[in-house]
């Protein structure tokens, strides 16, 4: 088997979300997540007996399930527990990696994840597992960065670079783009697959405001090949400096772009609806615009 590139140090962002969690973890992203988590839960129309909460930072994702009315037994599962947090009432929890599921076949009728899976190095192999813990019409539910998350900032760090430094390091992580999620899922063997993406933009006084809440949330690099020697502070004011030249909106205030990507999918049962078969239409096209007339005829002069 091939092993899928190392583009995260998995090791750094244990120890960057377990820092941010003693120091106090920033949950204003998760807040909104976990609510719009809740809108979907209960569009569902469904109760689950077995929920899997697989990597969610913080337990927001955790106290979500159980306020939702749907799932009656929750299990937390995550390569870093927030130990410090109180245990929630009836939710058990245990230490495991995101790339390495180990749980049995058809273990949970839901797993949710919450800004988690866009720091796994192999995506389609924790979506595969994922559908393999799941029972037959279970479903899976989960959000991560995509693709123009933190563009303000990752454009202003490398101006600032190839200014100061004559070139330009990985500092921003290249994040997941929609159709490629989509695919995935597909690929995971995920029926009925949908994926869409929130837009939610930040406001900060400074780029030095932003950065404070990314180490809060644990967001900082934890790229594989990013520069192991500190960051210049020559080059982190003029980065700050062309985030506000470039950016800033008209109180002076700077914006920050997280795309929230949805993506939810069902273990495949006989019950579901599925697509026609190729040649399987009883109507041929032709026939059903027959009598159809094209704009302009038929009507008096």
């Amino acid at each position: 088997m091939t092993k899928p590139p190392q583009i995260f140090d998995r090791r750094q962002q244990r120890l960057r979300l377990t820092r941010a969690e003693r120091l106090g973890y920033a949950d204003f992203l998760l807040a909104q997540v976990c609510d719009e988590l809740a809108e979907r839960l209960a569009a569902v129309k469904r109760s689950f007996s077995r929920a899997l909460d697989l990597g969610s930072p913080h337990c927001g994702a955790v106290a979500t399930l159980a306020a939702s009315g749907q799932v009656e037994h929750v299990l937390r599962a995550a390569s870093v527990l927030y130990l410090s947090r109180p245990a929630l009432s009836g939710a058990a929890a245990v230490v495991a990696d995101e790339e390495l599921v180990p749980f049995a076949p058809k273990s949970f009728d839901l797993v949710v994840s919450l800004l988690a899976l866009h720091g796994v190095n192999d995506l389609p192999g924790t979506l595969a597992q994922i559908r393999r813990c799941l029972v037959d019409d279970g479903l899976f539910i989960g959000c991560l960065f995509g693709g123009g998350t933190l563009s303000e900032l990752r454009a202003a760090f490398a101006t600032a670079e190839a200014e100061i430094e004559g070139g330009v390091s990985p500092r921003v992580a290249p994040f997941a783009d929609l159709r490629d999620v989509g695919a995935l899922l597909q690929r995971a063997g995920l029926a009925l697959p949908v994926t869409d993406v929130d837009t939610l933009t930040v406001r900060y006084d400074n780029a030095f405001a932003l950065m404070r809440d990314l180490r809060a949330m644990g967001l900082t690099n934890t790229l594989a090949e990013r520069r192991r020697t500190p960051l210049r502070r020559a080059t982190l004011m003029r980065a700050a400096a062309i985030y506000a030249e470039r950016f800033a909106m008209a109180d002076g205030r700077i914006p920050a772009t997280f795309d929230i990507v949805w993506l939810s999918g069902w273990a495949p049962h006989e019950s579901q609806q599925k697509p026609l078969r190729p040649g399987s239409a009883k109507m041929r096209l032709a026939d059903a615009l027959k009598g159809l007339e094209p704009p302009g005829e038929g009507k008096d002069d």
